[in-house]
């Protein structure tokens, strides 16, 4: 398989259906693609590679005459829990012969632009950067047993782009609950606030995903195009300077530590302080 022979020759950058890291597969069934994303190891947590395998595979639908739609999914009870903070993984091919850093990853922005549509099938699991992925997709049509939480701020960081797009979704004092505390939402729950498009039950998520891909693909391509692009527009830009700025504060190096650590972090109140991380 092209997969094991590039997990063979080391990390290398994606090419054809191969998409960067051993960590995601791409399926072809029919007319659509799906990316599965399979990492049990580390609960599905996306390393930098796997953030720009997804980006690489929206772009890589979108060329391919043969392809009309993609389905984002994960394994097990976890779809995607955010970035792998403990930055362990073997599949890091953007240091090689290049600066860290220097590859825009994150598939956020181009979800939003893509021109065949993608439907996210949450299995379970979804917050940080998984919960933008879905908000990002067309479609999220998510398992009953699905969970969902924003918990970017009990790390340090300045989650300018949660705050931007939440607010538009479900306006100020929900995106206030969420991202002020971190709690976790039901499917149900994101349902009714308007986060997910439909709820299904959890042996018939993939069908129902891709049932809903095939009916968004009996659209126009280019009108819908244009209702996308409204749609974006709406939605809008965040503040990328803040979000950078956060990420180099001492206040986002002490979060990393205390979730690697299992700790509080250190600007949390003595009493208030609790063993595992939350």
């Amino acid at each position: 398989m092209a997969q094991d022979h590039a997990v063979e020759a080391g990390p290398r950058p994606p090419e054809g259906d191969w998409l960067g890291t051993p960590y995601l597969r791409f399926e072809r069934e029919g007319p659509f693609a799906r990316v599965v994303v399979d990492r049990p190891e580390a609960r599905n947590a996306l390393t930098p590679a796997m953030y720009f395998g997804i980006r690489y595979a929206v772009r890589r639908v979108d060329a391919d005459p043969d392809l009309a739609g993609l389905v984002i999914t994960g394994i097990d009870d976890v779809f995607i829990p955010g970035g792998d903070l403990g930055k362990g993984s073997g599949d890091n091919w953007l240091h090689l012969g290049g600066v860290p850093g220097a590859i825009d990853v994150l598939p956020f922005d181009v979800l939003r632009q893509s021109i065949k549509p993608v439907v996210s099938a949450v299995n379970g699991i979804c917050q940080g950067g998984g919960l933008m992925i879905s908000l990002c997709s067309d479609l999220a049509v998510v398992s009953e047993r699905a969970t969902f939480r924003v918990p970017e701020l009990l790390r340090g960081i300045s989650d300018t782009y949660y705050a931007q797009v939440l607010t538009r979704l479900v306006g100020p004092v929900r995106t206030r609950d969420l991202m002020l505390t971190g709690r976790t939402l039901t499917a149900t729950e994101a349902l009714e606030w308007g986060l997910v498009s439909r709820v299904a039950a959890h042996e018939r998520l993939l069908e129902e995903a891709t049932q809903v891909l095939g009916q968004v693909c009996q659209t126009a391509p280019l009108a819908r195009r244009d209702v996308k692009r409204v749609l974006d527009q709406y939605v809008g830009l965040h503040d990328r300077i803040a979000m950078f700025d956060s990420l180099q504060r001492p206040e986002s190096r002490e979060g990393f530590a205390a979730f690697i650590e299992k700790r509080s972090p250190s600007w949390v109140p003595d009493e208030l302080r609790r063993e595992a991380r939350a």
